[in-house]
Protein backbone atom coordinates (compact mmCIF):
# COMPACT_ATOMS: atom_id res chain seq x y z
CA UNK A 1 0.00 0.00 0.00
CA UNK A 2 1.11 3.61 -0.78
CA UNK A 3 0.97 5.57 2.40
CA UNK A 4 2.33 9.33 1.17
CA UNK A 5 -0.81 10.85 -0.90
CA UNK A 6 -0.14 13.03 -4.37
CA UNK A 7 -3.58 14.67 -3.54
CA UNK A 8 -6.54 13.66 -5.51
CA UNK A 9 -6.93 12.80 -8.73
CA UNK A 10 -10.61 13.10 -10.19
CA UNK A 11 -11.24 10.83 -13.22
CA UNK A 12 -13.83 11.18 -15.08
CA UNK A 13 -15.91 7.77 -17.09
CA UNK A 14 -14.24 6.27 -14.26
CA UNK A 15 -17.37 2.89 -14.01
CA UNK A 16 -14.88 1.16 -16.77
CA UNK A 17 -12.64 0.84 -19.49
CA UNK A 18 -10.11 3.39 -19.64
CA UNK A 19 -11.12 5.57 -16.64
CA UNK A 20 -11.36 2.45 -14.74
CA UNK A 21 -7.74 1.37 -15.25
CA UNK A 22 -6.87 5.19 -14.41
CA UNK A 23 -8.38 5.15 -11.18
CA UNK A 24 -6.44 1.83 -10.16
CA UNK A 25 -3.14 3.03 -10.92
CA UNK A 26 -3.52 6.44 -9.84
CA UNK A 27 -4.54 4.51 -6.42
CA UNK A 28 -1.30 2.73 -6.43
CA UNK A 29 0.62 5.80 -7.57
CA UNK A 30 -0.48 7.10 -3.94
CA UNK A 31 -3.81 9.87 -4.88
CA UNK A 32 -7.22 9.70 -3.02
CA UNK A 33 -9.77 9.53 -5.74
CA UNK A 34 -12.81 10.92 -7.02
CA UNK A 35 -14.73 8.85 -9.30
CA UNK A 36 -17.31 10.29 -11.91
CA UNK A 37 -19.65 8.07 -14.47
CA UNK A 38 -23.46 7.59 -14.78
CA UNK A 39 -23.23 4.26 -13.28
CA UNK A 40 -23.16 4.91 -9.66
CA UNK A 41 -23.52 1.16 -8.66
CA UNK A 42 -20.45 -0.08 -10.81
CA UNK A 43 -18.51 3.17 -9.29
CA UNK A 44 -19.35 1.54 -5.99
CA UNK A 45 -18.16 -1.36 -6.31
CA UNK A 46 -14.73 -0.39 -8.26
CA UNK A 47 -14.31 2.24 -4.83
CA UNK A 48 -14.34 -0.60 -2.34
CA UNK A 49 -12.06 -2.72 -4.63
CA UNK A 50 -9.53 0.44 -4.08
CA UNK A 51 -9.46 1.37 -0.93
CA UNK A 52 -9.33 -2.69 -0.15
CA UNK A 53 -6.39 -2.97 -2.34
CA UNK A 54 -4.71 0.45 -1.52
CA UNK A 55 -5.80 1.96 1.53
CA UNK A 56 -6.60 5.39 -0.96
CA UNK A 57 -9.77 7.45 0.06
CA UNK A 58 -12.34 7.11 -2.91
CA UNK A 59 -15.42 9.45 -3.13
CA UNK A 60 -17.84 8.42 -5.83
CA UNK A 61 -19.93 10.97 -7.76
CA UNK A 62 -22.91 9.70 -10.44
CA UNK A 63 -23.01 12.21 -13.06
CA UNK A 64 -24.20 12.15 -16.75
CA UNK A 65 -21.63 14.74 -18.54
CA UNK A 66 -23.84 15.51 -21.05
CA UNK A 67 -26.67 16.80 -18.61
CA UNK A 68 -25.70 20.49 -17.60
CA UNK A 69 -26.89 20.36 -13.73
CA UNK A 70 -24.72 17.03 -13.52
CA UNK A 71 -21.80 18.73 -15.43
CA UNK A 72 -21.82 22.21 -12.74
CA UNK A 73 -21.71 19.80 -9.87
CA UNK A 74 -18.88 17.98 -11.09
CA UNK A 75 -17.42 21.83 -12.26
CA UNK A 76 -18.35 22.94 -8.29
CA UNK A 77 -16.03 19.88 -7.12
CA UNK A 78 -13.43 20.92 -9.33
CA UNK A 79 -13.43 24.72 -8.45
CA UNK A 80 -13.60 23.78 -4.61
CA UNK A 81 -12.06 21.24 -3.80
CA UNK A 82 -7.99 22.15 -3.12
CA UNK A 83 -7.01 18.59 -2.42
CA UNK A 84 -7.40 17.96 -6.11
CA UNK A 85 -4.26 17.73 -8.30
CA UNK A 86 -4.95 15.80 -10.97
CA UNK A 87 -7.84 15.36 -13.74
CA UNK A 88 -8.43 12.62 -16.08
CA UNK A 89 -11.18 13.96 -18.78
CA UNK A 90 -11.63 10.16 -20.26
CA UNK A 91 -15.23 10.14 -20.33
CA UNK A 92 -16.46 10.55 -24.20
CA UNK A 93 -18.71 8.54 -26.79
CA UNK A 94 -17.71 7.62 -30.21
CA UNK A 95 -18.78 6.36 -33.76
CA UNK A 96 -17.84 4.10 -36.69
CA UNK A 97 -20.70 5.00 -38.77
CA UNK A 98 -19.57 7.27 -41.71
CA UNK A 99 -20.61 10.75 -41.70
CA UNK A 100 -23.78 10.68 -43.95
CA UNK A 101 -25.06 7.72 -42.71
CA UNK A 102 -24.65 8.91 -38.56
CA UNK A 103 -27.96 10.85 -36.64
CA UNK A 104 -27.37 14.43 -36.38
CA UNK A 105 -28.76 14.39 -32.72
CA UNK A 106 -26.24 12.09 -31.18
CA UNK A 107 -23.27 13.69 -33.67
CA UNK A 108 -24.32 16.90 -31.50
CA UNK A 109 -24.41 14.33 -28.21
CA UNK A 110 -20.97 13.72 -29.15
CA UNK A 111 -19.56 17.33 -29.23
CA UNK A 112 -21.74 17.74 -25.90
CA UNK A 113 -19.50 15.08 -24.29
CA UNK A 114 -16.25 14.85 -25.90
CA UNK A 115 -15.50 18.67 -26.69
CA UNK A 116 -17.86 21.08 -24.47
CA UNK A 117 -17.98 18.98 -21.10
CA UNK A 118 -14.06 18.10 -21.14
CA UNK A 119 -13.33 22.15 -21.72
CA UNK A 120 -16.01 22.95 -18.95
CA UNK A 121 -14.37 20.69 -16.71
CA UNK A 122 -11.15 21.86 -17.79
CA UNK A 123 -12.06 25.41 -16.95
CA UNK A 124 -12.85 24.75 -13.69
CA UNK A 125 -10.05 22.55 -12.54
CA UNK A 126 -7.09 25.10 -14.53
CA UNK A 127 -7.46 28.46 -12.02
CA UNK A 128 -6.98 26.20 -8.61
CA UNK A 129 -3.67 24.62 -10.02
CA UNK A 130 -1.98 27.87 -11.09
CA UNK A 131 -3.43 29.68 -7.73
CA UNK A 132 -1.57 26.19 -6.09
CA UNK A 133 1.32 26.29 -8.33
CA UNK A 134 0.98 22.72 -9.68
CA UNK A 135 -1.66 20.43 -11.33
CA UNK A 136 -2.32 17.62 -14.28
CA UNK A 137 -4.67 17.70 -16.78
CA UNK A 138 -4.75 14.30 -18.95
CA UNK A 139 -6.84 14.46 -21.65
CA UNK A 140 -7.96 11.69 -23.77
CA UNK A 141 -7.77 11.96 -27.40
CA UNK A 142 -7.41 9.34 -30.40
CA UNK A 143 -5.54 8.72 -32.82
CA UNK A 144 -7.91 9.63 -35.14
CA UNK A 145 -6.92 13.05 -33.93
CA UNK A 146 -4.75 12.97 -36.89
CA UNK A 147 -6.25 9.81 -38.64
CA UNK A 148 -9.84 11.58 -38.99
CA UNK A 149 -10.45 9.49 -42.19
CA UNK A 150 -9.97 5.85 -39.75
CA UNK A 151 -13.63 6.41 -38.45
CA UNK A 152 -16.26 9.06 -38.39
CA UNK A 153 -15.67 12.37 -38.83
CA UNK A 154 -17.38 14.05 -35.84
CA UNK A 155 -15.38 11.87 -33.36
CA UNK A 156 -12.22 12.38 -35.53
CA UNK A 157 -12.85 16.63 -35.15
CA UNK A 158 -13.85 15.75 -31.80
CA UNK A 159 -10.65 14.15 -30.51
CA UNK A 160 -8.81 16.58 -32.95
CA UNK A 161 -9.80 19.33 -30.78
CA UNK A 162 -9.05 17.50 -27.43
CA UNK A 163 -5.09 17.36 -29.20
CA UNK A 164 -5.55 20.97 -29.99
CA UNK A 165 -6.65 22.29 -26.85
CA UNK A 166 -4.19 20.69 -24.91
CA UNK A 167 -0.95 21.38 -26.61
CA UNK A 168 -2.61 25.37 -26.52
CA UNK A 169 -2.92 24.55 -22.62
CA UNK A 170 0.40 23.34 -22.19
CA UNK A 171 1.79 25.90 -24.31
CA UNK A 172 -0.25 28.77 -22.28
CA UNK A 173 0.56 26.95 -18.65
CA UNK A 174 3.84 25.72 -18.97
CA UNK A 175 5.44 28.49 -16.73
CA UNK A 176 2.61 27.74 -14.52
CA UNK A 177 3.59 24.88 -13.04
CA UNK A 178 0.78 23.53 -14.59
CA UNK A 179 1.22 20.12 -16.95
CA UNK A 180 -1.03 19.16 -19.84
CA UNK A 181 -1.01 15.30 -21.40
CA UNK A 182 -3.16 14.35 -24.47
CA UNK A 183 -2.86 10.62 -24.86
CA UNK A 184 -3.90 9.27 -28.22
CA UNK A 185 -4.88 5.86 -27.74
CA UNK A 186 -5.15 3.13 -31.42
CA UNK A 187 -7.69 0.35 -31.07
CA UNK A 188 -8.33 -0.32 -27.49
CA UNK A 189 -10.20 -3.47 -25.98
CA UNK A 190 -13.38 -1.59 -24.42
CA UNK A 191 -16.94 -1.76 -24.67
CA UNK A 192 -16.16 1.58 -26.64
CA UNK A 193 -16.16 -0.50 -29.72
CA UNK A 194 -19.88 -2.13 -29.36
CA UNK A 195 -21.30 1.14 -28.28
CA UNK A 196 -20.47 2.66 -31.48
CA UNK A 197 -21.66 -0.03 -33.76
CA UNK A 198 -18.58 -2.17 -34.65
CA UNK A 199 -17.73 -5.22 -31.54
CA UNK A 200 -13.79 -5.06 -30.96
CA UNK A 201 -13.88 -8.70 -31.91
CA UNK A 202 -14.43 -7.18 -35.43
CA UNK A 203 -11.14 -5.97 -35.47
CA UNK A 204 -7.75 -7.40 -36.47
CA UNK A 205 -6.31 -8.61 -33.15
CA UNK A 206 -3.05 -7.09 -34.29
CA UNK A 207 -4.63 -3.65 -33.85
CA UNK A 208 -6.42 -3.94 -30.59
CA UNK A 209 -4.22 -2.94 -27.43
CA UNK A 210 -5.26 -3.99 -23.60
CA UNK A 211 -6.65 -1.32 -21.89
CA UNK A 212 -3.90 -1.97 -19.23
CA UNK A 213 -1.03 -2.19 -21.43
CA UNK A 214 -2.67 1.45 -23.22
CA UNK A 215 -3.54 3.63 -19.81
CA UNK A 216 0.29 2.00 -18.48
CA UNK A 217 1.85 2.96 -21.73
CA UNK A 218 0.31 6.58 -21.10
CA UNK A 219 1.14 6.63 -17.79
CA UNK A 220 5.12 6.31 -18.73
CA UNK A 221 4.55 8.92 -21.18
CA UNK A 222 3.19 11.67 -18.42
CA UNK A 223 6.48 10.68 -16.59
CA UNK A 224 8.51 10.83 -19.73
CA UNK A 225 7.16 14.90 -19.61
CA UNK A 226 5.37 13.81 -23.12
CA UNK A 227 2.85 16.42 -23.74
CA UNK A 228 1.31 13.72 -26.26
CA UNK A 229 1.42 10.03 -25.94
CA UNK A 230 1.01 7.83 -28.43
CA UNK A 231 1.04 4.20 -26.75
CA UNK A 232 1.08 2.49 -30.05
CA UNK A 233 3.70 4.62 -31.60
CA UNK A 234 6.90 2.91 -31.72
CA UNK A 235 9.77 5.75 -32.18
CA UNK A 236 9.14 9.36 -30.62
CA UNK A 237 11.19 10.49 -33.51
CA UNK A 238 8.20 10.08 -35.60
CA UNK A 239 6.59 12.65 -33.85
CA UNK A 240 8.69 15.05 -33.17
CA UNK A 241 9.52 14.87 -37.20
CA UNK A 242 5.56 15.82 -37.41
CA UNK A 243 5.82 18.05 -35.30
CA UNK A 244 8.48 20.28 -36.33
CA UNK A 245 7.08 20.02 -40.02
CA UNK A 246 3.76 21.51 -38.73
CA UNK A 247 5.54 24.15 -36.36
CA UNK A 248 7.48 24.82 -39.52
CA UNK A 249 4.51 25.72 -41.50
CA UNK A 250 3.87 28.71 -38.75
CA UNK A 251 5.48 31.60 -40.09
CA UNK A 252 3.86 30.78 -43.56
CA UNK A 253 0.49 30.66 -42.57
CA UNK A 254 -0.63 34.15 -42.29
CA UNK A 255 0.47 36.97 -44.93
CA UNK A 256 -0.60 40.36 -46.58
CA UNK A 257 -1.00 38.58 -49.73
CA UNK A 258 -1.83 35.52 -51.46
CA UNK A 259 0.52 33.12 -52.33
CA UNK A 260 2.11 33.28 -55.81
CA UNK A 261 0.98 29.81 -56.62
CA UNK A 262 -2.22 31.21 -56.63
CA UNK A 263 -1.48 33.02 -59.45
CA UNK A 264 -3.73 35.77 -58.21
CA UNK A 265 -3.37 39.38 -60.67
CA UNK A 266 -2.53 42.91 -59.17
CA UNK A 267 -5.53 44.37 -58.79
CA UNK A 268 -5.79 47.59 -61.59
CA UNK A 269 -4.38 50.31 -59.54
CA UNK A 270 -0.81 48.55 -59.14
CA UNK A 271 -0.98 47.38 -62.65
CA UNK A 272 -1.64 51.63 -63.85
CA UNK A 273 1.19 52.80 -61.03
Amino acid sequence: MTTQSKGTALVTGASSGIGAVYADRLARRGYDLILVARNRERLDTQARRITDETGRSVETVGADLSDAADLGRVETILRTDASITLLVNNAGVGATAPLLGSDIGKMTDMITLNVSALTRLTYAAVPGFVARGGGTVINISSIVAIAPERLNGVYGGSKAYVLAFSQSLQHELADKGVRVQAVLPGATATDFWSLAGVPVEHLPSEIVMSVDDMVDAALAGLDAGETVTIPSLPDIADWNTFEADRLALAPKLSAARPAARYRIAAPLEEIRQ
